[in-house]
């Protein structure tokens, strides 16, 4: 609990610190705009989607490999147990 409550803690300490990106990020887009090159913008947003995809994508890989190794392992478990059941039976 500690762990967790610690954690939080440093979560909300730093909060203040990302949203200070956005208002720079922002003024960085905008003075860009009034100039008339979208170029700062256009690679903003491709690195916001690069950012948002990847947390995802490994949450998914290990689900993945947590399901497959968890099929083998009830599959390991069933036949551990045909085989009991087949030791008992004679």
């Amino acid at each position: 609990m500690k762990k967790i409550g610690l954690v939080v803690l440093c979560w909300i300490c730093n909060v203040s610190i990302t949203l200070a990106q956005c208002a720079m990020c922002r003024g960085s887009v905008e003075s860009n705009m009034s100039t008339g090159r979208n170029v700062i913008g256009n690679g903003l947003n491709a690195g916001i989607l690069y950012l948002f995809v990847f947390p995802y994508l490994a949450v998914a890989i290990v689900g993945y490999l947590w399901y497959r190794n968890s099929t083998k392992q009830r599959a390991q478990r069933l036949v551990l147990q045909a085989r009991v059941r087949q030791a008992t039976q004679n």
